[in-house]
């Protein structure tokens, strides 16, 4: 299996996980707790679709790969960083969602850079 086989798979699971998790926000937790997972919910599907995205982007390079895996990882540390409060009551993940947050800000970012590739490599 190559790196965007295993991207596109790990997004799969990401969505497929963040529809689980808003689905059980939207059917089965209480209001506090149905706005933490819903939040995270969107978040990580978001990035699951940016993470597709890259993983099917044709004549990708280096950073649109890149880019997908730190959507996708990002998503999901934020994702289970809320749930973790909401379901475990672990407050201190309040510490850690930022860190998805960094993850995710910079696979956007890494996409506009390579939305303008230099002229060394656009050859």
């Amino acid at each position: 299996m190559n790196a965007t086989r295993n991207l596109a798979a790990f997004a799969a699971l990401n969505g497929a996980f963040a529809v689980a998790i808003g689905a059980f926000a939207a059917h089965g937790a209480g209001p506090q707790i149905k706005a933490l997972l819903t939040t995270g919910a969107h978040y990580q599907m978001v990035h699951a679709v940016l993470a597709l995205v890259c993983a099917i982007w044709p004549g990708r390079g280096r950073l649109i790969v890149l880019a997908g895996w730190l959507a996708a990882g990002g998503g999901l540390v934020f994702s289970l960083a809320l749930a973790a409060i909401a379901l475990l009551g672990l407050p201190a993940m309040g510490a850690v969602a930022p860190v998805g947050g960094v993850l995710m800000i910079a696979a956007w970012l890494l996409l506009l850079f390579a939305a303008f590739p230099s002229q060394s490599s656009a050859g």
